[in-house]
């Protein structure tokens, strides 16, 4: 499949406003390569471990009641991966994947790779590609049925005291 010229383009602006970025991939869910500017790397190989990991993300977003997937971080010695679901609803379309060095601004990467998903996610809503019919092909989701082995609940906490017992105070010597 050709890369899409739009979505090629926002990987490359993206690169240029995160300088530690060393490769940008957008992929379906499906493991098909959307676009990629990822030099020294297999896209291919890449986007079949995006998607296994895309997998257990929603698995585990899911299992531990904090919701729908949006983004995953990992740190390893030389760099960052870290990756972003590019669009909304419980079955992501598309996912972003960015490489990073070590000394990348892991706050910057978050605000930059989330804005970049978003708009990807807006380009495959107009396109025509794979990911853009699956998107539009997806009916409405339903809301999710109630648990019945109960809700969470936040703890209440203990009101904070501040007194001041200590027998030491400044002009004691």
């Amino acid at each position: 499949m050709a890369p899409d010229p739009q979505i090629l383009d926002e990987l490359r602006r993206l690169r240029a406003r995160v300088p530690q970025l060393t490769g940008a991939l957008a992929t379906a869910v499906d493991e098909v390569v959307l676009a990629q500017d990822t030099p020294g790397v297999d896209p291919q190989g890449m986007a079949a471990l995006t998607a296994t990991t895309h997998a257990a993300a929603v698995k585990l977003a899911d299992a531990s009641g904090q919701g729908e997937f949006r983004e995953l971080l990992v740190r390893g010695v030389y760099g960052y991966v870290a990756t972003f679901s590019a669009g909304g609803g419980g079955s992501t379309a598309a996912v972003l994947t960015l490489l990073t060095q070590d000394r990348v601004n892991v706050g910057r990467l978050l605000l930059e790779g989330r804005r970049a998903a978003a708009r990807i996610a807006e380009l495959l809503d107009t396109q025509d590609t794979p990911a853009g019919r699956a998107r539009q092909a997806r009916p409405a989701a339903k809301p999710a049925a109630a648990k019945t082995t109960g809700t969470r609940t936040r703890t209440p906490r203990a009101p904070r005291t501040t007194t001041t017992t200590n027998a030491r105070s400044t002009t004691d010597s």
